[in-house]
């Protein structure tokens, strides 16, 4: 009982649960504003309507979920001074430079070009408006730089020392606060995740057109573009991952250990499956390669890495009870992490061979099923890594990094607001948890609304075939109706449409 009364834990509780929410969209945004620039690309290049439609179709999914990403984006931010005013007054003076960055240089570069493709179709030049698609995708990635930056600073704080009364981080070098240990690390290793997950969600698009025998040829121009996608992002991310495990084997040892189970020093074998005994402090595996871990983080099978027993009795982690240390959680997250990993490559590799062998994969309904279901892997390895980044660095909420500054760290349970009790938290978990499902099932009746409608192309007409050709039709039977003035008449309809004379031409 006395976890329903825990502020901090509660505290934490209703932050994980606004973090995990807003990060339904996020991956879904900057991963999809990457394929609708690809496809406004190929539109620039062929002037086809149907690529034209094809473009205005992404833009209506990314557009909805762009809204409600940035709805959940300031909820999540307004707790910093609710549940989280000591942590907010710790690090005030190093963040507020990347928040006010990431509004001024990143969201407004993002909403004022999402501006140009909602309503500039006809006002601005072809050329203009594929850049304008390229630069909202630029914005959201920017974004993303500025919050990750600040997340990372909590990871491996750089660039900022204690006040005079110890109760404040005073930012010192903002290059090496912004430029600290583990951003770049942990930024490319996000991002990869996040156009992972937007090439999967094009595949299940195009697989579901497929299997409804809809849109032939929309599904499989997005097949193509999203299996290029895939692979090429997929294959990065054995570098990216690569160099995020290295380091937190270098700034957070903690962690590492509770990643491989590990309570007493040792040479971390590389486990598949497995389950952490807190009791007995053992991890209980079916099998596991000795040295594997080691050699992942630093080429050789050899390296000893401190348990946390050992790093418990430092004067840096000194803090940590080992017996509260959430250590089977961090291992299962870790680990499905990569088993989500090992899936990702396997469909990307599948959708890849047989979608550019002859358009195999049109036929091949359990592959088509596959593509469907294939979303599904990059959202759960993108959740289970932050759990991972996030559980794993407890208790401390600005984590003691072997290269930090001395003395900048701060216990989340110093972090919290002392003036939110356990039943507000409760009633505030449970307002969240009802609004966020109004919101989750608006949001998607809107996106299954636009993937039932389909790729429309300007003159309304579906993307299945050229409209110019449907206008053309049209005019036969009207000449054998009507005679040669109402042929005229058709001619001048489809001139004045200046997407189907492009298509025409």
């Amino acid at each position: 009982m006395e976890a329903f009364a825990d502020v901090a834990l509660l505290s934490r509780v209703q932050f994980a649960l606004t973090v995990a929410y807003h990060f339904l969209f996020v991956p879904l945004s900057i991963g999809l504003g990457l394929i609708l620039a690809i496809n406004e690309t190929r539109y620039y290049r062929t002037r086809r309507p149907e690529d034209a439609a094809a473009t205005k179709f992404w833009v209506k999914i990314f557009t909805a979920t762009f809204a409600i990403g940035v709805a959940t984006g300031i909820t999540m931010e307004f707790s910093f001074g609710t549940n989280w005013a000591n942590y907010s007054r710790f690090v005030g003076d190093i963040f507020g430079a990347p928040l006010a960055a990431e509004a001024l240089l990143a969201f407004f570069l993002e909403s004022m070009f999402l501006g140009v493709l909602l309503f500039g179709r006809k006002r601005v030049s072809p050329r203009f408006y594929m850049v304008s698609a390229w630069l909202v995708w630029v914005g959201s990635c920017l974004s993303a730089l500025w919050i990750l930056i600040a997340n990372s600073w909590m990871q491996t704080p750089a660039g900022g020392e204690l006040n005079a009364d110890g109760t404040e981080a005073v930012i010192t070098d903002f290059f090496a606060a912004a430029f600290n240990p583990s951003i770049f690390a942990r930024y490319t290793h996000t991002v990869d995740a996040l156009l992972i997950m937007g090439a999967f969600v094009a595949m299940a698009v195009a697989g579901w057109y497929m299997l409804k025998k809809r849109h032939s040829d929309f599904a499989m121009k997005t097949m193509r573009i999203a299996a290029v996608v895939g692979i090429v992002t997929s294959c990065a991310m054995i570098v990216f991952a690569h160099a995020s495990a290295v380091v937190v084997w270098e700034e957070q040892p903690t962690k590492l250990a509770m990643m491989e189970g590990m309570y007493d020093s040792e040479v971390p074998p590389l486990y598949a499956v497995g389950i952490v005994d807190e009791e007995t402090q053992e991890v209980i595996a079916p099998f596991a390669i000795p040295g594997g871990t080691s050699f992942l983080a630093t080429g050789n099978f050899d390296t000893e890495y401190p348990g946390l027993n050992e790093l418990a009795q430092t004067e840096e982690y000194g803090a940590m009870v080992v017996e509260d240390m959430p250590v089977n959680l961090v291992f299962q997250s870790y680990h499905l992490m990569v088993a989500m990993y090992g899936l990702i490559m396997v469909t990307s590799i599948l959708v890849l061979v047989f979608t550019f062998r002859g358009g195999r994969i049109a036929r091949m309904r359990w592959l088509q099923w596959l593509a469907v279901l294939s979303p599904l892997w990059p959202f759960i390895a993108i959740q289970t890594g932050w759990i991972t980044a996030e559980v794993g660095r407890q208790p401390w909420v600005v984590y003691p990094s072997v290269s930090g500054p001395e003395g900048v760290s701060l216990l989340t349970a110093d972090g919290i607001s002392m003036s939110v009790s356990a039943p507000e938290l409760w009633l505030t978990i449970g307002l969240f948890i009802v609004v966020y499902l109004v919101l989750l099932v608006g949001w998607a009746r809107v996106v299954g609304r636009f993937i039932k409608e389909g790729p429309v192309a300007e003159d309304g007409d579906r993307s299945e075939g050229s409209p110019a050709l449907a206008a053309a039709a049209v005019a036969d039977r009207v000449v054998s109706a009507e005679g040669a003035v109402a042929v005229e008449v058709t001619e001048a309809a489809v001139a004045e449409d200046g997407t189907a004379a492009k298509g025409g031409e």
